[in-house]
C-alpha cells in the first residue's frame, strides 16, 4: 500500500487540521526571522567593511569629528553604529568642564551601554526560533493523541478492532508528529547557528571598540600632559 499524504490530510478532523496550521505558521515564522537575520547580518557585514576603510586613516589623523559623521553613513553597521556612539560621548565629554568622570572615563561606559544595545538588536527574532524549537514537538504530539483518539472513535463506530478501522486515525496521528519534528529541528540548527554568529559577531565589537578606547585613553593623555605642561610654563 503506498502512502497517500493528500488522502491522509482529506481525512484529518478539523482539530487536527488547526494543529497542522499551527505547525506551518511556526515553520513560516521560523524561515522568516532566519532569513531577515541573515539579510541583517550580511548588510552589517558589507557595511562594516566600507566603514573600516573610511575609518582607518580619520583614526590614525585623529579626526574624531569626521569620524562620527563617518559612522552615521552605515546606518545597518553595527561598528559604525558603536564607534559613532563613543566617539560622540568622547567629544561632548571633552567639552565639559566639571564632573568627576574622565572623557575616557565615561567613554567607556558609553560603549557598554551601546555594546548590550546591539546585542539586543543582534538577537531580534532568536526568541522566536527558540519558541518553536521548544514546544513544536508537543504540538505535533497533541495532533497524535488527536489522531489516536479519532481512532478509537473509529473502532467504536464501526464495533471491530481491526486494522481497517484504525488505520486512518494512526496515520493522521504519525504524520502530526512528523511534521512536529520537521519543523522542530530546522529551528533549533537555525537558533545555534544565529547564536553563533551572534556570538562571533558581538566578539568583534568588543575587540574594535576596545581597540578605540585604547586610542582615546592615549591621546587624551598626550592631551593632558600638554595642557600641564603649558600652565607650568
Amino acid at each position: 500500500m503506498s502512502f497517500n499524504l493528500g488522502h491522509v490530510i482529506a481525512s484529518m478532523s478539523p482539530l487536527s487540521l488547526l494543529i497542522a496550521g499551527v505547525l506551518l505558521v511556526m515553520a513560516i515564522l521560523s524561515v522568516g526571522v532566519a532569513v531577515e537575520r541573515w539579510i541583517a547580518f550580511y548588510r552589517s557585514g558589507r557595511e562594516s567593511k566600507r566603514f573600516v576603510a573610511m575609518a582607518a586613516p580619520l583614526i590614525d589623523e585623529w579626526k574624531l569629528e569626521e569620524l562620527a559623521k563617518a559612522g552615521d553613513q552605515f546606518k545597518n553597521s553595527a561598528l559604525a553604529t558603536l564607534f559613532a556612539a563613543v566617539v560622540r560621548r568622547y567629544l561632548r565629554a571633552s567639552e565639559e568642564t566639571e564632573g568627576r568622570l574622565s572623557p575616557v572615563e565615561l567613554s567607556r561606559n558609553e560603549s557598554e551601554r551601546q555594546k548590550e544595545k546591539l546585542a539586543a538588536e543582534l538577537r531580534r527574532g532568536l526568541n522566536v526560533l527558540a519558541t518553536v524549537g521548544s514546544i513544536a514537538p508537543f504540538v505535533g504530539l497533541l495532533g497524535t493523541v488527536v489522531g489516536i483518539i479519532g481512532a478509537f472513535q473509529g473502532i467504536g463506530a464501526t464495533g471491530s478492532g481491526g486494522i481497517s478501522a484504525v488505520s486512518t486515525g494512526i496515520a493522521e496521528a504519525l504524520v502530526e508528529t512528523a511534521f512536529g519534528l520537521m519543523v522542530a529541528i530546522p529551528a533549533v540548527i537555525l537558533f545555534n547557528y544565529l547564536s553563533a554568529r551572534i556570538a562571533g559577531i558581538e566578539l568583534a565589537l568588543g575587540r574594535s571598540v576596545g581597540e578605540l578606547l585604547d586610542e582615546v585613553e592615549n591621546h587624551h593623555g598626550r592631551d593632558t600632559s600638554k595642557q600641564r605642561k603649558r600652565q607650568a610654563a
